[in-house]
């Protein structure tokens, strides 16, 4: 049996999250502002997230505090994904991204992406609703509006234009199927979109060294083990353009063998969409487990290996 350690992605950000890291974050927070030049614990106020910058960077910090605080009290997992900039913070915990790094690519991806969409567009949650209804539903609105995120099997997310968005949301109530959210995103992330912006994050990937995973990394987009770092570089840089496939995802994990879902900080909404794919397995949200509690389960995981 496994362990993997799940991280969320933007609509997951809190504020104050930055100020709620575990003890030993200092070191962090230090090389993270050090590397874009600002303090980062400015970007967890209200008015800060608002911005896409403010809330990926935030992710990322996060996840790899708590990743990392982890990991200096337990044993590591083995395996880490991430949903959208989510997966930045599983590169960085597998050890694939400086944090560096990655600290100064997300800052730009969070501002492509918002420059390229800064209002006027985001992401609804579809629920209730299998996929060929939610595609019999975007082909009959048509225009701007696509698949972004397969989060379980009936839970959709779709990104684009405000008005393509509250068009198919209509439709689905007129039909007297599911329930539609907008969530906590103003870009319409994870669809053709966003191609141009994550061409510009690829050359920027150009300049970054990447390694092999020292964590067995999943994609969030193709549901699969990576390791060449040159095929790592393509998924981090392209996933803002790509459909999360995370019902995949957490099914593949499954089914080599992971038994114990972590889901890091902020949040517990990846713990919600895990639920049905792991049981009898354990799924847990690090938020609102005692410290000691998932230390004896990692350290269940390692025994049972042997």
């Amino acid at each position: 049996m496994s362990s993997l350690f799940a991280f969320p992605g933007q609509g997951a950000q809190q504020v104050g999250m930055l100020h709620c890291l575990p003890e030993g974050s200092s070191d962090l927070l230090e090389a993270a502002s050090e590397a874009l030049g600002e303090q980062v614990l400015t970007l967890d106020s209200a008015e800060a997230l608002r911005h896409t910058r403010a809330v990926q960077l935030c992710l990322l910090l996060t996840g790899v505090a708590w990743a990392r605080w982890l990991m200096r009290r337990s044993p590591a997992p083995e395996y880490v994904a991430g949903l959208s900039i989510g997966a930045y913070a599983a590169a960085v915990t597998a050890d694939v991204l400086a944090l560096e790094d990655a600290v100064r690519l997300v800052s730009l991806r969070g501002e492509l992406m918002q420059q390229a969409y800064p209002t006027g567009y985001g992401m609804t949650a579809l629920s209730g609703l299998d996929l060929p209804s939610v595609e019999r539903l975007l082909e009959a609105v048509g225009g701007e509006v696509y698949l972004a995120n397969l989060n379980s099997d009936n839970q959709i997310v779709i990104a684009g234009s405000d008005a393509a968005m509250t068009e198919v949301a209509a439709r689905a109530r007129s039909l007297g199927q599911g329930v539609a959210r907008r969530l906590a995103v103003s870009v319409p992330s994870h669809c053709p979109l966003l191609a141009a912006p994550a061409a510009t994050l690829a050359a920027a990937f150009c300049e970054v060294e990447l390694r092999r995973p020292r964590i067995t990394y999943l994609s969030g987009s193709t549901a699969r083990p990576i390791f060449d770092p040159a095929r790592l570089r393509d998924d981090l840089a392209g996933n803002m353009a790509r459909i999360v496939d995370w019902r995949a995802t957490l099914r593949g994990a499954w089914e080599r063998g992971v038994r114990l879902h972590l889901e890091l900080p902020p949040g517990s909404v990846l713990t919600g969409l895990a639920r049905r794919v792991f049981e009898p397995g354990k799924v847990l949200s690090v938020e609102s487990t005692r410290a000691d509690s998932i230390d004896a389960l990692l350290r269940q995981e390692v025994a049972d290996n042997r």
